[in-house]
């Protein structure tokens, strides 16, 4: 149960189906994609605003583009979001991307600030791993984080008419936390591609190197490292966690199956003796139940 919770109400009937549909799919976003779940009157917006984050990710990650390439293709992808919101025509590299976005922007009066730190934070990937950088504290994953993953939440409550700085705060703590719990579960996928997110302060603090995390490493100080990163990222989505239980209706749900997911992962990785540079955890079908009952217990949160 989340801390800070109280036991609530059984999931409707109507919603299971649902819930199990979303728990099942392997999530790389840190937000839900226009699911069964999304107001249909919003699933517009939200599958905008998904596929720009998605095509900029594409754009900073896929392929065997140069970092050159990839900045100069980010500038570009700048360029047409600032003459979409200015309601100028962009180029037409993307028009599936910025024709449905540039009327929501409008409709929905979308905080362009937000969308422009998704990618500078896209841009900072590209300049990281292609000068092989690191991060040099958790302070500077932390402020990465403020710009990969917390705009998400934001931009979804934006769409929820939901403005008030608790909320906010609340937000910013649960994207935070699936960012870093996708860190933690990808390491086996990252660092063979010198994407390194874990920070140099805490490989000092636990006296690993690089080296620690290669596929056939068992070092015990490693497994530490992960596990402390672990059980911060716990404790921030325990933090948020309530935005899910003062949200009304389906998005209330579908945020608790994303906070549920995440500790599920967490779950995992603490059960795989925190290695997860030997072996990548990820949600299956055995993991509907569980996490349907954990969206259950979290109840609603007392005052």
């Amino acid at each position: 149960m989340v801390s800070g919770c109280q036991p609530g109400a059984p999931i409707h009937p109507q919603h299971q189906a649902l819930l199990m549909r979303f728990s099942t799919v392997e999530h790389e976003e840190n937000f839900p994609v226009a699911s069964l779940l999304c107001p249909p009157a919003l699933r517009p917006a939200v599958l905008a605003i998904y596929h720009f984050a998605r095509t900029a990710d594409d754009l900073a990650d896929e392929g065997d583009a140069t970092p050159e390439t990839r900045l100069a293709d980010l500038s570009a992808y700048r360029a047409d979001l600032l003459a979409s919101a200015d309601r100028q025509a962009p180029s037409a590299r993307w028009p599936g991307v910025f024709a449905p976005l540039a009327q929501v922007l409008l409709r929905h009066q979308l905080p362009l600030a937000l969308l422009l730190d998704l990618l500078d934070a896209f841009e900072q990937d590209v300049r990281y791993t292609g000068q092989q950088r690191r991060y040099a504290s958790q302070a500077e994953l932390l402020d990465y984080c403020r710009r990969s993953a917390n705009p998400v939440g934001r931009l979804l409550l934006h769409l929820y008419s939901v403005h008030d700085d608790t909320a906010q705060t609340q937000s910013d703590q649960i994207c935070t936390a699936l960012q870093l719990i996708n860190f933690w579960q990808d390491v086996s996928v990252d660092v063979p591609r010198q994407r390194w997110y874990i920070p140099q302060d805490s490989m000092r603090q636990f006296s690993v190197s690089e080296d620690d995390f290669s596929p056939t490493s068992t070092s015990q100080n490693a497994s530490l490292l992960i596990a402390h990163q672990a059980d911060f990222a716990r404790a921030m989505m325990q933090k948020g966690a309530c935005l899910a239980l003062t949200l009304p209706g389906r998005v209330g749900w579908e945020l608790r199956l994303v906070v549920q997911g995440g500790m599920r992962i967490l779950d995992k990785i603490e059960a795989n003796g925190c290695q997860p540079w030997r072996q990548r955890v990820r949600l299956g079908a055995g993991d509907v139940v569980p996490l349907l009952w954990r969206a259950r217990l979290m109840g609603w949160c007392s005052k």
